[in-house]
């Protein structure tokens, strides 16, 4: 009997094991991912509550992410300063914390009056972590006391461990698409800079004026049509073509396209 049960028990953690290694394989989206790592520690833990907590690169605070209980305003907006609570603790110390009952008397707790979970007897808190760094907090939370096994805390350490590798090489993708994009953007701003240089050239050689003076026409053209101004270089650019083309076209002409 007592064979039994450990064969079961280690075909549950084998399955988990598995269904986590899907999850970090699947290119899921950081929020998805969340929903999947909170599905998986309810399983685990047989919890009441589970809170991810993700960094704030820009202020170095721990923000709430993602919650099993409905928190829709607390979203990004809990946070805490690194060491501040036990999630700070966590995330500092990049090790686990396992209370089994009134956790919220540990000297380190931070209580929130909008999270129903402070008040909970039993808390596990266990760093996200991906080469070394703490790149997030899961917490378990039980209503009343509750022990948290080694295998518990083994298994969900291993769990947080590998969806901490997920998130990190989901960050860096999200990073790669954001300099893609923010190179775009800059080869874009580099090819209406020519353009538009290349429209006040040709406005400058045709009706002797300054660069000021072009750019400003283009200007005052872009704000009466309400187009924008590359738009407008691109109309004068083709005024240049039909001239080059078409010699005997007459200066008015070419202010009335313009």
């Amino acid at each position: 009997m007592e064979r039994s049960r450990e064969t079961r028990a280690e075909s549950w953690q084998l399955a988990i094991l598995h269904r986590t290694s899907r999850v970090v394989s699947s290119g899921l989206s950081i929020d998805e991912m969340l929903r999947e790592l909170i599905a998986i520690t309810i399983e685990i833990t047989a919890s009441d509550a589970c809170l991810v907590y993700l960094p704030d690169d820009s202020t170095r605070d721990v923000v709430l992410r993602a919650s099993q209980l409905p928190h829709d305003a607390e979203i990004g907006q809990v946070r805490l300063r690194m060491g501040e609570g036990v999630t700070g603790w966590v995330a500092e110390h990049k090790s686990v914390v396992a209370l089994s009952s009134k956790a919220f008397s540990d000297p380190r707790f931070k209580t929130f009056s909008a999270l129903v979970e402070d008040t909970y007897e039993a808390l596990l808190s266990v760093p996200l972590v991906s080469g070394g760094e703490v790149i997030g907090v899961l917490n378990v939370h039980h209503r009343d006391p509750h022990v948290h096994t080694p295998d518990e805390i083994a298994l969900l350490s291993f769990v947080g461990e590998q969806m901490g590798i997920a998130l990190a090489r989901s960050h860096l993708a999200d990073a790669h698409v954001l300099l893609q994009e923010e190179a775009s953007q800059i080869r874009q701003q580099l090819e209406d800079r020519k353009l538009l240089e290349r429209a006040k050239g040709f406005l400058q050689q045709r009706f002797t004026l300054t660069e000021r003076e072009a750019y400003r026409r283009m200007r005052d053209e872009s704000r009466r049509l309400r187009r924008p101004i590359r738009e407008i270089a691109q109309a004068v650019l083709l005024v240049e073509t039909l001239v080059q083309e078409r010699p005997s076209l007459l200066a008015q002409e070419v202010k009335d396209l313009v």
